[in-house]
């Protein structure tokens, strides 16, 4: 197995989850209306969520890697169960729901990822990644206690 392989598939997880999140703030931004206190907020992070995804998948084919593009099938049958389940009502609860999945998805999946052993220059991207996502669970969390 080529030292990268283990690189490319390691960062091919963390960027099917970037592309989970996007995918969740498509359809937060679809139940908010652009009056919204929250709408703004919601652009920012999903803006940094496919800033995210490039940046990832730029370090991909840096490795001569085939970066994904698409959250992947697990990712596909979490996100379509969640909406099934819990279809967010009211701000309040779009806000609850972008705060658990940063938390859980983003932050706590990535975390977990980037111990499976990257190179120094993966690893200071996924760092860097995870620390902007703290950033955005204390911008959701601000707007929750407003």
């Amino acid at each position: 197995m080529h030292m990268d392989a283990h690189e490319v598939k390691t960062l091919n997880q963390l960027l099917e989850g970037q592309y989970m999140g996007i995918h969740s703030y498509d359809h937060f931004l679809e139940h908010l209306s652009e009056e919204s206190s929250l709408y703004d907020t919601m652009t920012a992070i999903h803006h940094d969520l496919e800033r995210h995804a490039s940046l990832l998948a730029a370090r991909i084919e840096a490795l001569d890697g085939v970066p994904v593009k698409s959250e992947g099938t697990m990712g596909t049958i979490q996100r379509w169960l969640g909406e099934l389940f819990d279809r967010p009502h009211g701000e309040e609860d779009i806000l609850k729901h972008a705060i658990k999945g940063e938390n859980m998805y983003g932050i706590r999946m990535s975390e977990k990822i980037a111990r499976q052993g990257l190179d120094e220059e993966s690893l200071q991207l996924v760092h860097r990644i995870i620390d902007e996502q703290r950033e955005h669970v204390d911008q959701l969390k601000k707007k929750l206690h407003h």
